[in-house]
């Protein structure tokens, strides 16, 4: 009788043992997860409808639909007043398209892919921001042309005006960790999109994005001032030489410091937010 020898299926072919790759990095493995993000994005070139969508719409509608019922105080063009509203805006409406996307991992188990990875802590929501950065660049992007288009034109230099789109992709990237924050807690991409409706909406309406605060009546016009879309799109006014209503003696501290004031809340928003949404995610997989 004959015996047969099995060949150890741990072994490498070359009587090596084979070692796992040391691990690469927090921004290694975000990238590479932003990577796959940015692929979808090219795969599936509808993904970025809404994003891209949302800044055009308001952009058309406010400047041939509403724009001749609005008047800019201080005098001035309505259309290049509007344009710092639809920055802020698009800034605020990222936090809705990351908590989707992640929600969206959620739903269809690639979560449950991802931890079977040898990835860095945090990596996943990283990359999650990082992805919906990338498409906070082409969305203002789209707007800028069309915004030149429809008649806005940067009246500052260009120090200036780099330094407005800093802030607002800075800002972009602050609102991002508060929609993953929202995308940890919330499971369903449906869910989701209902509590984008009842907060954000109002966060940018209640505001000077589209009407000066003046015109407001006193609650609504105070929460408008301490508002940071408010003082994002009067930052980005100042910055891009565009009509603005110019602080007076008297106006609470946002007003007349905006571009502070904004970056208060960007780094407050990603130092509580950014920890918290890690924490809430990993409790949402030992569930």
């Amino acid at each position: 009788m004959t015996t047969t020898t099995i060949p150890h299926l741990d072994a490498a072919p070359t009587g090596r043992t084979t070692r796992p790759h040391p691990p690469r990095g927090l921004l290694h493995d975000a990238w590479v997860i932003a990577r796959r993000g940015m692929v979808h994005l090219r795969r599936q070139p509808e993904l970025l409808s809404d994003s891209i969508g949302h800044p055009v719409m308001f952009v058309l509608m406010f400047s041939y639909v509403l724009g001749g019922a609005i008047s800019v105080p201080g005098g001035g063009e309505y259309r290049e007043f509007l344009m710092g509203g639809v920055f802020a805006q698009t800034a605020v409406f990222s936090a809705f398209f990351g908590a989707l996307a992640l929600a969206s991992d959620r739903k269809n188990q690639a979560v449950d892919r991802f931890r079977s990875l040898p990835l860095a802590g945090g990596a996943v929501l990283t990359g999650h921001a990082l992805t919906n950065l990338l498409k906070a660049v082409v969305s203002v992007t789209v707007a800028s042309l069309v915004g030149l288009a429809v008649g806005w034109r940067i009246d500052s230099g260009p120090l200036d005006a780099a330094g407005g789109f800093l802030l607002l992709l800075a800002f972009t990237f602050a609102m991002t960790w508060v929609g993953i924050l929202v995308g940890s807690a919330v499971a369903t991409p449906e869910g989701v999109s209902g509590i984008a409706f009842v907060v954000l909406f109002p966060a940018t309406f209640i505001a000077s994005t589209f009407v000066p605060t003046d015109t407001m009546p006193g609650l609504v016009r105070t929460l408008a001032e301490w508002n940071p879309t408010t003082t994002l799109a009067d930052a980005l006014r100042i910055q891009f030489g565009n009509p603005h209503v110019a602080a007076a003696a008297g106006d609470s501290w946002p007003l007349t410091h905006p571009t502070a004031y904004t970056a208060v809340w960007i780094v407050g928003i990603v130092a509580v937010c950014a920890p918290l949404a890690i924490r809430t995610y990993r409790r949402s997989l030992d569930r």
